[in-house]
Formats: structure tokens, C-alpha cells, sequence
């Protein structure tokens, strides 16, 4: 990691107003906007608001080389500095916080391989906020760290683990490390000023979580055996002593989560699902009297607690389906966010930060037809001033409207789906599929940019929430597990065949395009249904779920991938698109970074040798120091001209 040889330079803080567009100029601007204007990387992203609200970092993506650098602007002044820069490829910046107003700590990712199995270490720096020259400091000081190891050879794969920021007390943190026994962090006490340490609790209990309430004391471990798969929350009580307060198998038991510490640290907050969907309660300790905090009928209250750094109290949780995307029992919250989404109307509008007195908040507005873009409020004065666009050449008007849409699927289950169409042409559309990753994931509304790219195009796009999907309770999301290829799969099919019926798709022009498991999905459509898809995109997409598996092996949860993917060799060989290419009649594209750890990237090259002894049709890209992610610019321009005149030759 190196710093920008750049000087101070000054930036505007002002609201930007576009001219209006008409609808006949937003179609023409649709057909010819570049490819790159999609493509693009978000030039600003992961904005971080500083403890006095004076100050914000910031991530800027080069425009014409592979780089990303981490920088710092004054409000007050306009004053920006240029701190780090990392090429996206053999370094990432992986996160970075405000330990006070004047230091920023930056965990940084380094791409490595040992004998053969590639993966990712962390480690933790320190820089001040206007700091453009030197090197940044290592928070993890060895001469201060190193008689705490049991094996001196052994150095910890993750050294970020920040597990309490001790806001009252700006020269420390709390880092949990597994220096001693892998797998098993002790909790350590940090001066992120003179690098001492001090050992607040050895690692024990197989504990791989720690937790602390919001006075920073130690209250929360959280154990788990990845070969059983049992996992146990104790609580760490006045005495010293671990008491279990909950137990259950990852792989068998509906889940329970701890959300968090009320400011009062005898109440604590967590998750337990109430019937079939997740819900929020919260619990006195001195009494273990529980109390149903929120739930929704008909989804998962999945996001986090909202804490007021005044008050340092929970003020509401994030959650998806509610208004706004948050859920308040603090009424001057509910207020303000009123009163923004007045202001910004047609949009959700984040509240992303608050300074520690609340008097300057940071806002991220987006909509299905406004790409991101933030903002920096102080409710003292009244104001609300534009900050910078996310995606800055991309015209709100040419961009389509979402439109959520019931599915009924062949066994009369019902799944979500996420419906656009583009603004030129008429129906029936050629048509993108376009099912999600995870799969444990899900589509919502609001931007995004390969939705964007496939409507200027012309394409109707389809994003199914297929059985697998999270958010959606515990038995929806659990038909994931040793099911790929079968009813997901199936559920995607009938989505497709859903837009075919509604007089949406042309039938005939009809292209499922997906990343990392969505890959798995456009491939496995090739197999099983070898008639309905005119050509198939699989970007870092699993062909092989046996290989999938083995993979796993030089990792701890190898256990538990098996039990998610299949505990049966011959049952994954069925499910594996590579076993079937002699059936395979659709056009392929296959794409994928040759360092992607998350998806090796032999399942594509794999499976482009084997289309190509078949004599099939496909095309194979594999971009060099790609990762999983697509964060690297000249990686991502190469996909979308790939992508591009594949669906051209196909679709068109």
C-alpha cells in the first residue's frame, strides 16, 4: 500500500440541479449511452462520517487505471487529502473507521496462495486523517503481541477484527485475535496512538465471537464446532462466569442471533423467529423475561440495531420491507426521516451516520431511477448539501421503474420477483433473466447497474426471488440446502415462463445471464431447460458442485458446505451442468477472474473445455487478478463489452 503523491485540492459542497429531460431525449440518450457509463465503478463509495461530524472518508475509484484510493475531506473547509491507494488486485482496501477525529483506521486485504489453496489475510493501519506522506502504521504491534502466542511461527490470518470502537475513550479499541490457539481469539485492548496491548480474556470455549455492551465491557461469546455444527451463545456475568444462554445446529435449528446491548446493559437485544419468520425481541437478564420488539408478518426482520450516540441506546432496526428501510421507537428519529423523505420524494433515503452530538448526519439517497448520491445534513441549521453521485454519467430519466410481481409457481408455491422494461420498444421485449447470487441472497428495489445496462439495451429484465432466497422466513430460505438445480431452478424456469404469458418476453429472444450462484443457475438452464433460453451468461459461476465441495476441504467448514451442497457424490454429480454438456444446444458465455477465492476459477475453465470437446457454442473470458467482485475497472469494462456483444448477436 502506498500514498497518492497528490496535494491538498479544494471541493465544492453544493446541490446540484438537473435540467429536465424529456421522454422522447431520455429514449435516444437510452439506445446510445456508452457501455461504459454502466460499467463504470461508483466513483465515491463506503462514505464514513468522523465522531465531530467535521470530516468524511471516502473511497474514489480511478477513472482510467485500477486503482482506488482512500481519501479524507474537511466540510468545513473543502480541503481533501489523498491517504492510501491500492490497485484492487493483489491489495484491497477491505474497510475503514474513525477510531477518533483525527485517526482512521484501514483494514487492508492481501490475495495470497499456499500450497495451492488461494485465500485472504487482513491486517489492521493506522493514518491520520491528513496524513499524504509515509507509510501507514501497523495497528498490531509484534513487540507488544508476540508473548501471547503459543506457536511463534504462527501468525493470525485476520488482525481487523475491531469488536468495540470504546467511543468514550478515542485512544483505544477492542481487537479480538486468535494469537494463541487458531479459531479461538482472546480479546485484547489496544492504544491505537502507541500500538501497547493488553489481554482483557483468553481465548476459550471454542468462542469464535465476542461481544461487547455499550459500556465496552466483555459480555457476549459465541461458540461454534464446524464439525458438529453446534453453536452456543454464553453470557459472561458478574462473576466471570459463562453462562449459556442459547443453543442450536447451523444446519438443523432455526437460528438465533444477538442484535445488541439496550444502553441499559442488563437488557439485551436478539433474534428468534416467531412461526416461520424472523422477529426482534429483547430480554432482562437480571429476570431472562423476554419481549417481542418488532416483527413482520411476511418477511425476516434481518438488518441491524440502530443506536443513538447520544444516548448510546438502540433507537430501531434496519429492515428491508419497512418504510424508509428502518423501523424507529424513537420518535425525533421517525421525524427526521420524514421530513427527509419530504424533502427527496420517490426515493429511499439512509440515514448512514450521526456525529456524536446528532447535530450532522450523513445521508444516502437512491431510487430505481436515481443511482446513489449523498448528502451531509445538520439538523441544528437546517440544512441538507449535496455531497457527489455515486455513478455521475448516468441519466436518472433513461432509467426504468421496478415493479415488484407475484409469482405462481408449478406446485403453487408463490415467489417475488422484480419486473423492468425498458423505456424504447414495445412488447414483447427481448428478455434478461437475470436470477440473483448467493444463494442466500435476495433482489430488491432501487438501483441497479446491470438492470441499468440490460434496459438500455432494449431488454426486459426479469430478477426472481427463487426458493433459497433470505428474507423470506425460515423454510423458504432453507430450500436452498442440497437443492441446487432442482426447485430453485425450477422456480426460475417458471418466472421466465411467467414473462412469456404476461405478453412481456419474446419467446424467441430470451437470454438468463447470472453471477456466482445466478452463474450456477444460467448454466444449469442449459441443461435442464435446454429450449426456453436462446443463449446463457454464467459471470464466476459454479459448473461442477462436486469440485465445489472438494474445494472446501482445505477449510474449517468443510462440513458444513458438504451438508449445504449434498452430502451425496453421485446426487451433486446430477445436479452438475459440466456433467451434461453433450445436451447442452445454448449459445454460452463464461467469464471469471483467475484469483477469484470465493469461486475457483476451474469452474469455468473446466467447463469451457468440456463445451469445447463437445464442439459446443460458447466463448470463455477469464480476466486477469479478477476477483469475485468485479472490482477491478478494467476487469469490469471487459465483462460488460463481453456481455455486450454476446447479447447483441443473440438478442438482436
Amino acid at each position: 500500500m502506498k500514498r497518492f503523491a497528490k496535494g491538498v485540492i479544494m471541493l465544492c459542497l453544493c446541490i446540484v440541479s438537473a435540467a429536465p429531460v424529456s421522454l422522447a431525449t431520455a429514449n435516444e440518450e437510452a439506445k446510445l449511452t456508452p457501455i461504459e457509463v454502466f460499467s463504470r465503478l461508483p466513483q465515491f463509495y463506503s462514505v464514513a462520517l468522523s465522531p465531530s461530524g467535521n470530516r468524511i472518508a471516502m473511497e474514489r475509484n480511478s477513472e482510467s487505471e485500477d486503482l482506488a484510493a482512500l481519501m479524507t475531506l474537511d466540510i468545513e473547509t473543502g480541503k481533501v487529502f489523498y491517504l492510501l491507494r491500492a490497485d484492487n488486485k493483489k491489495v484491497k482496501i477491505n474497510w475503514y473507521r474513525w477510531a477518533n477525529d483525527e485517526d482512521l483506521l484501514v483494514s487492508a486485504k492481501y490475495e495470497i496462495s499456499e500450497a495451492g489453496t488461494k485465500y485472504f489475510k487482513t491486517r489492521l493501519y493506522v493514518m491520520k486523517y491528513n496524513e499524504q506522506g509515509g507509510d501507514p502504521e501497523q495497528v498490531i504491534d509484534w513487540r507488544h503481541i508476540k508473548r501471547y502466542q503459543e506457536n511463534s511461527k504462527r501468525a493470525p490470518q485476520f488482525q481487523d477484527e475491531i469488536i468495540d470502537m470504546l467511543p468514550d475513550d478515542p485512544d483505544h479499541i477492542l481487537m479480538a485475535i486468535d494469537i494463541a490457539r487458531p479459531l479461538e481469539p482472546s480479546v485484547f485492548k489496544v492504544n491505537v496512538k502507541t500500538r501497547k496491548i493488553s489481554r482483557l480474556e483468553k481465548g476459550k470455549k471454542r468462542i469464535r465471537d465476542w461481544m461487547t455492551d455499550r459500556q465496552g465491557n466483555l459480555r457476549i461469546g459465541i461458540t461454534l464446532n464446524y464439525e458438529t455444527g453446534d453453536r452456543d451463545i454464553y453470557l459472561l456475568n458478574e462473576e466471570d462466569e459463562y453462562e449459556k444462554l442459547f443453543s442450536y445446529n447451523v444446519s438443523d435449528d432455526k437460528p438465533i442471533s444477538i442484535a445488541g446491548f439496550a444502553a441499559d446493559p442488563n437488557i439485551l437485544y436478539f433474534k428468534r423467529y416467531l412461526g416461520d419468520y424472523r422477529a426482534l425481541y429483547k430480554m432482562d437478564l437480571t429476570t431472562r423475561e423476554e419481549t417481542l420488539v418488532y416483527a413482520d408478518d411476511e418477511y425476516d426482520v434481518d438488518g441491524s440495531l440502530i443506536y443513538s450516540p447520544v444516548t448510546k441506546d438502540a433507537i430501531g432496526v434496519r429492515h428491508a420491507n419497512a418504510k424508509g428501510g428502518r423501523y424507529y421507537w424513537e420518535p425525533r428519529y421517525e421525524a427526521l426521516q420524514e421530513n427527509l423523505n419530504n424533502v427527496l420524494k420517490d426515493r429511499k433515503n439512509y440515514l448512514v451516520k450521526f456525529s456524536q452530538n446528532e447535530d450532522v448526519y450523513l445521508l444516502y439517497s437512491e431510487s430505481d431511477t436515481h443511482p446513489g448520491r449523498y448528502y451531509v445534513g445538520n439538523q441544528r441549521e437546517g440544512t441538507l448539501k449535496f455531497l457527489f453521485d455515486q455513478y455521475p454519467d448516468i441519466v436518472p430519466e433513461s432509467l426504468s421503474d421496478h415493479t415488484r410481481v407475484d409469482i405462481t409457481m408449478r406446485d403453487k408455491a408463490t415467489i417475488e420477483g422484480y419486473l423492468t422494461l425498458p423505456k424504447h420498444g414495445e412488447a414483447p421485449y427481448p428478455t434478461v433473466i437475470f436470477p440473483h447470487g448467493g444463494p442466500g441472497g435476495r433482489d430488491y428495489a432501487g438501483f441497479d447497474y446491470w438492470t441499468a445496462y440490460f434496459n438500455s439495451r432494449g431488454y426486459a429484465v426479469m430478477r426472481p426471488n427463487f426458493r433459497g432466497s433470505t428474507g423470506y422466513g425460515y423454510s423458504f430460505s432453507e430450500a436452498q440446502m442440497q437443492s441446487w438445480g432442482m426447485a430453485m431452478q425450477d422456480d426460475i424456469a417458471d418466472a421466465t415462463q411467467w414473462m412469456i404469458d404476461q405478453g412481456y418476453t419474446d419467446k424467441t429472444k430470451v437470454c438468463i445471464v447470472g453471477a456466482s450462484y445466478g452463474g450456477f443457475a444460467a448454466l444449469a438452464a442449459t441443461v435442464k431447460s435446454p429450449e426456453m433460453y436462446t443463449c446463457a451468461v454464467s459471470f464466476a459461476g459454479v459448473s461442477d458442485l462436486d469440485r465445489l465441495v472438494f474445494r472446501a476441504r482445505a477449510f474449517v467448514n468443510k462440513k458444513l458446505v458438504k451438508k449445504q451442497i449434498g452430502e451425496d457424490q453421485d446426487d451433486r454429480e446430477r445436479r452438475s451442468p459440466i456433467n451434461f454438456v453433450e445436451n447442452i444446444k445454448t449459445p454460452i458465455l463464461l467469464i471469471h477472474g483467475e484469483e477469484d477465492r470465493v469461486v475457483h476459477v476451474e469452474q469455468s475453465r473446466n467447463m469451457a473445455e468440456e463445451l469445447e470437446d463437445h464442439d459446443k457454442v460458447f466463448e470463455y473470458v477469464e480476466l486477469p487478478f479478477g476477483n469475485h467482485h468485479l472490482s477491478i475497472q478494467s476487469n469490469r469494462m471487459k465483462t460488460f463489452e463481453a456481455m455486450d456483444n454476446f447479447l447483441s448477436k443473440y438478442l438482436q
